[in-house]
């Protein structure tokens, strides 16, 4: 069985895994935003133990989400505390790893928001680090369970697709500049660079093939927005699109937009020489398989050329199955992803297995955004891509 079946199978099996039904995997949850979108509280196996964030608001409301009496205003404090087992960060992404690597030094398990790292340096560390304590650490990647990729992962198993040759993935979010400033001071994504966040892209590819990007040519758009020309990362970007090869020489487009005339959209589509798959797109089509087929037909210059059959992919509510347990049997943020990854975390670190985006997989997913962007300030120069596998 290969790494990828293996980890699909354990996943498969985490409803049923056996574990006791009073252990409970004590969480510490910090950052009182994105930090309250998860179901640690809900799970049989677990309880949040504790709260922090540097806002009193936003630990309340930590609090409130997840019925926990105990609050800290700082990730330092929530550290000294031994009754908290493992940690959810859900922190600004330039801090990622500086908070995930204080908590596995703590000897605690850590659940990080993306990306995993913001420099190649950091990505060495990361896994270094999750090496040298051996914690369990899983990077919270949504598009690894959105319900289309899950499906995607299937299909792929079962040699539906034949050869997968090519996929394009996108992550399109015009209007995020709202969030560059709070409380009139300015945040840690005013001017972030599109592709030092490329986790939604890359696990479309990644976590369905087990392919690795190699090597990667980005180009990127700004314009004369002050945002662009005044940030502490030197990014001149809104849009960066890049072409990456993968070790299996196929081609992979992923496009991180976060300005201008497009629709919101977190999809991808697969190509292979059987079938091709199309995640819904936000004008209004619906999931789609291509079919090849022996028939001919004329194209509109009167050429003859292979047919296609084309069928609605009728989308599997993967959420509603026995994948979960079934208090999480719930539709849920990111296209029903976050019950996956609670059930995902607290699963591999109660079975001590690795989780299947565990430091490995999550820096596979984050450094070839790192490199694309190095590739955009060069004008499109074509570059490699460690491996830090």
């Amino acid at each position: 069985m290969s790494a990828l079946n293996r980890r699909d199978f354990l996943a498969a099996l985490s409803a049923t895994s056996g574990l006791a039904a009073d252990r409970k995997l004590r969480m510490g949850i910090v950052g009182g935003r994105f930090g309250t979108s998860f179901y640690f509280h809900e799970h049989p196996n677990s309880t949040v133990e504790a709260v922090a964030d540097l806002r009193e608001d936003r630990r309340a409301q930590l609090q409130k989400t997840y019925r926990c009496s105990k609050a800290y205003s700082s990730l330092d404090q929530l550290l000294q505390d031994k009754a908290v087992e493992a940690v959810g960060l859900f922190t600004p992404a330039p801090l990622h790893v500086k908070h995930a690597v204080a908590v596995m030094r703590a000897g605690k398990h850590v659940l990080s928001a993306v990306p995993a790292a913001y420099t190649l340096e950091e990505c060495r560390e990361l896994a270094d680090t999750v090496k040298r304590t051996g914690m369990t650490y899983m990077m919270a990647e949504t598009s690894y369970f959105q319900q289309l990729t899950i499906s995607a992962r299937k299909l792929y198993r079962e040699g539906k697709f034949g050869q997968l040759y090519y996929c394009e993935s996108e992550y399109h979010h015009a209007g995020l500049d709202e969030l560059f400033i709070e409380d009139g001071q300015r945040t840690w994504r005013y001017g972030f660079p599109p592709m030092h966040y490329p986790t939604h892209c890359t696990a479309h590819l990644i976590s369905v093939t087990g392919e690795r990007l190699t090597e990667v040519s980005c180009l990127g758009w700004g314009d004369n927005d002050p945002a662009l020309k005044d940030n502490p990362y030197g990014n001149p970007f809104w849009n960066e699109t890049a072409l990456f090869k993968t070790n299996r020489g196929h081609g992979f487009r992923v496009a991180v937009w976060w300005k201008g005339a497009h629709r919101g959209t977190e999809r991808a589509q697969w190509f292979g020489d059987q079938m091709s798959f199309f995640m819904n797109h936000p004008h209004g089509v619906p999931p789609t398989l291509v079919y090849s087929n022996d028939r001919r037909e004329k194209d509109s210059g009167g050429f003859n050329r292979q047919a296609t059959r084309m069928e609605r992919y009728e989308e599997v509510k993967w959420w509603s199955t026995d994948l979960l347990p079934e208090p999480l049997r719930h539709s849920s943020g990111h296209e029903g992803s976050h019950t996956f990854l609670t059930h995902e975390f607290v699963e591999s670190v109660l079975a001590q297995r690795k989780p299947v985006v565990d430091v490995h997989e999550a820096l596979a997913y984050t450094a070839p955004g790192i490199v694309a962007h190095q590739s955009a300030l060069k004008g499109g120069e074509r570059l490699t891509i460690p491996s830090f596998d």
